[in-house]
C-alpha cells in the first residue's frame, strides 16, 4: 500500500511515539479490506509500539480503530482507507494516539479538554477534498483529547449506499449525535465554537483586553497576509483579523502560476501563511468577523473595527483584505437545494457524483477547468455557459471538447433550480437567442460564475465602493479615508489572482508604513528619542 517514500516518511513520523497505539481492524473478504489489512500490517511493522489487531466487530466494513494503549477510551475510527489527502490525517492520528504534542494552540486544547456531554461526531469524507483533512484533523484531536468525544470518519466513496441514504452530496459533511451538525470545511476553532457554549463570549472578552494596533489588517488571505509581514518587519505592532485565515485558497486545487513555485495546492500555502505569520512575531486573531468600521475623526487617531462577537479592536491605520467569494447564481432553489446537488467545489464533491449526470455553470478558465475535472469522474456534463461563446483560455475549450461525455450549451441562461424537496433533480434555462425554455433532469450542478467581494459590512461606512460592491483604491492601495487602505480581491484593482493579491497587500502596507511616520504622535517621537 505504501511506497518506499512514504514508508520511510512515516517511520521517521512513528519515532515520536511516546505510549503504545493499538489499531483494531474490521475486515471483510473485499477488496478494500484486504488492502487496509496490508496498510495497517505495514505500519505495525515500523514501530514495536504500533500493534494491530484484525477481530474488531464494527458494522462498518472496512474500518479500523487507531486507540492509545490497549483499553484507553481516546480513539478514533476510519470507515474505508485514508490515503489520498488524507494520508496526513493518518499519520497525525497514529502521533496523536501515541501522545506526541500537537502543534496547535494552547488555549484550543485546553478548550477540547474541558467540554462536557457527549459528541459522537461522524463525518464522511472525500479522498480527493482538499478542505477535508481539516475537519478530520480537529476531530481526530478532539477525541484523543477528551474521552467524552467520539469521532468516525468515514470515506464515502467506500460507503455509497450511507452516503445516498443520508444524502450527503457535499464534503466534508459532518454529524453530531445522529444529527446534522455542519457541511463544509471548519477549523477546530470553529467546532469548539459551535459546541463550546460562552465561546463567543470568552473570545470577545480576551479580543477587548487587547492593545491599540499600529497596524490591523482585516482578513487573513495571500493579500492580508503579505500586508502583514512588511508592517510587522518595519518594526509595527501588527495583528490580523480574520474570520477564516486563508480566505479562497482553502478553497483552491492546484496552483501552477505562482512565480518561483513550479506547483502547489491551496491549503499548502495557507500553511505556509500561517507559519510565515507565526515567525514574524503577527497577533493572528481567527474567527474575527468584522462588522463596522468607524474610522478616526482626526488624521493620525486611531480606527476601530468591530466584530460579530461584540468585541472592538482599535489601530492606527487599517489595511482592509477581506477577499471574495464564489457568486451565487441568485436563482430559485439555489439556495434550497445548496449541499443537496447544488455545489462550488468540483475537487471536493465530485467524488459524490461518480456515474450521474450534472452541470457546469460558467464558462470562464474556473468552470471549463470544473468541467474537465468532472468529465473523469461524472456520467456527463452539461456546461452552461451565459454569453454567446466561452470565455475560457483556449488550451482549456480544446481539451474541454476532447470529452465524449461533454455538452456545451452556450447563449443559455439558467434561470431555476428544481428538486424533489431534499435533492437537486434537474435545472432549467433560458435560450437567449430564441426565448426557449428547456429543462435538464440532473443530480448536480456546480456554480462556477466568478466572485463578490467580501465588504456588505462595509456599504453603511465612510469608504467609497464601486458599483460593484469593491472597495474603490488608488495606485498606493489608499481609500479616501485617511490611514485606511485596501488589497485584494475586495478591491476594485482588475485581476482577482493569487500573485496580484501578494503584490498588492505588500503595496498596501509600504503606503500604511508610510502614514504612519508623517503622522506618528509628536509624543511618542519624543520617547523614541
Amino acid at each position: 500500500m505504501l511506497d518506499q517514500s512514504m514508508t520511510q516518511q512515516l517511520k521517521t513520523y512513528l519515532d515520536n511515539l511516546r505510549e503504545p497505539v493499538t489499531l483494531i481492524a474490521t475486515l471483510g473478504d473485499d477488496d478494500k479490506s484486504r488492502q487496509t489489512r496490508e496498510l495497517l500490517e505495514e505500519i505495525a511493522a515500523l514501530h514495536n509500539l504500533v500493534d494491530a489487531k484484525f477481530d474488531g466487530d464494527d458494522a462498518r466494513v472496512p474500518s479500523f480503530l487507531i486507540r492509545r494503549g490497549q483499553n484507553e477510551a481516546r480513539q478514533v475510527r476510519f470507515a474505508g482507507l485514508p490515503m489520498g489527502h488524507e494520508f496526513t490525517s493518518l499519520v497525525l492520528a497514529l502521533l496523536w494516539a501515541g501522545c506526541h504534542p500537537p502543534k496547535v494552540d494552547a488555549d484550543l486544547i485546553d478548550q477540547a479538554r474541558a467540554l462536557t456531554g457527549t459528541f459522537d461526531f461522524e463525518m464522511y469524507f472525500s479522498l480527493s477534498c482538499h478542505n477535508c483533512p481539516d475537519v478530520v484533523q480537529a476531530l481526530t484531536l478532539m477525541a484523543f483529547e477528551n474521552p467524552n468525544v467520539t469521532a468516525t470518519l468515514i470515506e464515502g466513496g467506500t460507503f455509497q449506499d450511507e452516503v445516498d441514504s443520508r444524502d450527503v452530496m457535499a464534503v466534508p459533511a459532518t454529524y453530531l449525535n445522529g444529527e446534522t451538525f455542519y457541511n463544509g470545511k471548519m477549523t477546530l476553532a470553529e467546532i469548539l465554537a459551535k459546541v463550546d457554549t460562552g465561546a463567543a463570549e470568552k473570545a470577545a472578552a480576551k479580543m477587548d483586553g487587547l492593545d491599540p494596533y499600529e497596524v490591523l489588517i482585516i482578513g487573513g488571505g495571500p493579500a492580508g497576509v503579505a500586508a502583514s509581514v512588511y508592517t510587522a518587519r518595519k518594526g509595527f505592532r501588527t495583528g490580523i483579523a480574520a474570520e477564516r485565515f486563508g480566505g479562497q485558497l482553502n478553497d483552491t486545487l492546484g496552483i501552477e502560476n505562482l512565480p518561483g513555485t513550479q506547483y502547489t495546492e491551496g491549503p499548502k500555502l495557507a500553511d505556509e501563511l500561517r507559519r510565515q505569520v507565526s515567525d514574524n512575531a503577527i497577533e493572528l486573531l481567527e474567527m474575527a468577523d468584522a462588522t463596522a468600521l468607524v474610522p478616526s475623526a482626526e488624521e493620525g487617531g486611531y480606527h476601530s473595527v468591530e466584530l460579530a462577537n461584540g468585541a472592538s479592536l482599535s489601530a492606527r491605520s487599517v489595511i482592509l483584505a477581506t477577499g471574495a467569494r464564489w457568486r451565487p447564481l441568485g436563482v430559485p432553489g439555489e439556495d434550497e437545494y445548496r449541499n443537496k446537488g447544488v455545489a462550488y467545489c468540483p475537487h471536493c464533491d465530485g467524488p459524490l457524483f461518480k456515474g450521474k449526470d450534472i452541470a457546469v455553470v460558467g464558462g470562464g478558465n474556473s468552470g471549463v477547468e470544473a468541467a474537465i475535472d468532472l468529465a473523469n469522474i461524472v456520467g456527463s456534463v452539461t456546461l452552461i455557459e451565459y454569453d454567446s461563446e466561452l470565455r475560457a483560455d483556449e488550451v482549456l475549450q480544446r481539451k474541454l471538447r476532447g470529452f465524449d461525455n461533454v455538452t456545451i450549451l452556450t447563449s443559455a441562461r439558467t434561470t431555476e433550480i428544481t428538486g424533489d424537496g431534499s435533492r437537486m433533480t434537474g435545472l432549467t434555462y433560458e435560450n437567449r437567442e430564441t426565448g426557449e425554455i428547456h429543462s435538464l433532469e440532473l443530480a448536480g450542478a456546480f456554480i462556477q460564475i466568478g466572485l463578490v467581494p467580501n465588504t456588505e459590512w462595509l456599504k453603511n461606512s465612510p469608504l467609497d465602493l464601486s458599483q460593484h460592491g469593491e472597495i474603490e483604491v488608488d495606485s498606493r492601495g489608499g481609500t479616501n479615508v485617511p490611514g485606511v487602505f485596501a488589497s485584494g480581491d475586495c478591491t476594485t484593482v482588475p485581476y482577482k489572482q493569487i500573485v496580484v493579491a501578494m503584490g498588492d497587500g505588500s503595496k498596501a502596507a509600504l503606503s500604511a508604513f508610510d502614514y504612519l511616520i508623517r503622522t506618528e504622535p509628536a509624543e511618542d517621537i519624543a520617547q523614541a528619542a
